[in-house]
């Protein structure tokens, strides 16, 4: 039986830094393993893209793609995941389920633009939604356990435009 005080790494598991210009014995003296002269024997060198003028390949290529600025990015969460939650204890019997709500019991990690609701899962709770987007199969699942969705107009609206 091993005690924490007997515990330690496996033998060769970390290997100790070698001290670069310690003296010519040491193997790494004089130069400490940077050749000889030049730009990159010394200090504050940054030529990572240089090519000796050349124009570097990262400029080379064509640049590629598109960055909406106004896409929306919903937290995307099934109803598996909420059943859990539910089970757990971490919603408030009769009270909305929100995005902070999501938030709150650990669902989601950020609220981002809102939340959509996915119909992957058994949903058994009674519950009523508050969310900015649904999948018809989520909400087919919720209208068929008793609860129902209820969809926030702004975020509807940002949708649309």
């Amino acid at each position: 039986m091993t005690k924490l005080n007997q515990i330690s790494d496996n033998t060769g598991s970390s290997k100790t830094r070698m001290r670069v210009g310690r003296g010519i014995g040491s193997g790494k003296g004089k130069t400490a393993g940077r050749g000889v002269k030049g730009q990159k024997a010394r200090t504050g060198v940054a030529i990572k893209g240089f090519e000796g003028g050349q124009m570097p390949l990262h400029r080379r290529l064509p640049k590629r793609g598109f960055w909406n600025p106004f896409s929306i990015d919903y937290n995307e969460v099934n109803l598996g995941r909420i059943q859990q939650a539910v089970d757990s204890g971490k919603f408030a019997p009769g009270e909305p389920i929100t995005i902070a709500a999501l938030v709150a019991a650990g669902v989601c990690s950020k609220p981002r633009d809102g939340v959509k609701l996915l119909g992957n899962g058994e949903l058994s709770a009674k519950l009523t939604f508050e969310v900015a987007a649904a999948s018809k199969s989520a909400v087919a699942a919720i209208e068929k356990a008793g609860g129902s969705v209820k969809l926030l107009a702004a975020s509807a609206e940002a949708a649309q435009g």
